[in-house]
């Protein structure tokens, strides 16, 4: 993970936003490093996007402050617009323009030279794969070739922050992996990438992770200091052929916390202090239900995801 003496590319202290008495986000504050990946995540109208637009300076807070890369975003949002990159959930070129004339359409709106734009447009072209694609138009190329584009422009004038709003929704998983591992290219060139996904396998790709729900703050850290929320409790996964059968009969299992599905099989949390499976196997086996498999495992980022939306529910009831 990339760490900074310097002043972070991002300082949130406070940032709320209201829309009428809905409040979208509440009081958020965070800071993020250059050259960091910076991920947030959370479920859709958790207030990600939200606050992303108020951080491009495209949506004016309610309340609260924001500096992006040393400006301070209700005081000068076009001067913020002029040095990030932004790169918004929906596909965001002109679909009957060309690639390339995308890339000279959007190096005009950046202010490039001819010989800056022939200079960043190869670079755009190498970078996202698209060289011999030049004269196709943005509406004919495959989804993860579009991101691609998407990015390759939102990236033209070499801006020091990038950011990205679910830039892989609809994308196939093999686009999805290529898109990362040009951001993660980027990063390694000190770019500060901030990005909002709700693809929980995307999110180990961050160097540090804040978790959002319900317009709120709910935790930040790296994966591994995330994953301490299960410190000194078990997560136990149980593979059988009938796992929502199973759910219900491991409900009231003394040792049992909680359970829920994961994928094809469960994840039961054991209380604190509780390490025995036995006991799982037992009801099951009482229910009339065969386990194929009762493992510990290291918790996923979705047990985490799962747990911390759990006690901000109990915490806001």
């Amino acid at each position: 993970m990339p760490s900074s003496l310097s002043a972070p590319a991002v300082t949130v202290r406070d940032l709320s936003r209201r829309f009428g008495r809905f409040l979208a986000v509440d009081r958020v504050s965070f800071d993020v490093g250059r050259g960091e990946i910076f991920g947030f995540l959370g479920s859709n109208g958790a207030g990600k996007s939200t606050t992303i637009r108020m951080l491009c300076g495209l949506l004016r807070p309610s309340s609260g402050s924001a500096v992006v890369d040393g400006i301070e975003v209700t005081r000068d949002p076009e001067e913020v617009k002029q040095r990030i990159g932004y790169m918004s959930q929906r596909f965001s070129l002109y679909e009957l323009l060309t690639v390339q004339e995308n890339i000279r359409f959007f190096g005009g709106m950046y202010g490039l030279d001819d010989r800056a734009l022939r200079t960043r447009g190869a670079y755009v072209l190498k970078m996202a794969g698209l060289e011999g694609r030049e004269r196709t138009l943005a509406r004919d190329l495959a989804g993860g070739w579009r991101q691609r584009l998407a990015l390759g422009c939102a990236i033209l004038h070499e801006p020091r922050i990038l950011f990205l709003d679910e830039p892989t929704g609809g994308v196939d998983p093999v686009s999805r992996r290529e898109f990362w591992r040009l951001i993660d290219g980027l990063s390694g060139q000190g770019v500060t990438v901030f990005v909002t996904t709700h693809y929980l396998d995307e999110a180990e790709h961050c160097h540090r992770l804040a978790l959002m729900h319900a317009g709120r703050l709910a935790a930040l850290g790296t994966v591994a200091e995330l994953k301490r929320v299960f410190s000194g409790r078990l997560v136990v996964e149980v593979r059988t052929a009938s796992p929502m059968a199973a759910l219900r009969a491991l409900d009231g299992v003394p040792s049992v916390e909680k359970s829920s599905p994961f994928g094809t099989a469960l994840h039961v949390w054991l209380r604190p202090g509780e390490t025995d499976v036995a006991p799982l196997r037992d009801r099951l086996r009482a229910s009339g239900i065969e386990a194929e498999s009762l493992d510990l495992v290291e918790p996923s980022l979705e047990d985490v995801f799962m747990d911390v939306v759990e006690r901000e529910e109990r915490t806001a009831a």
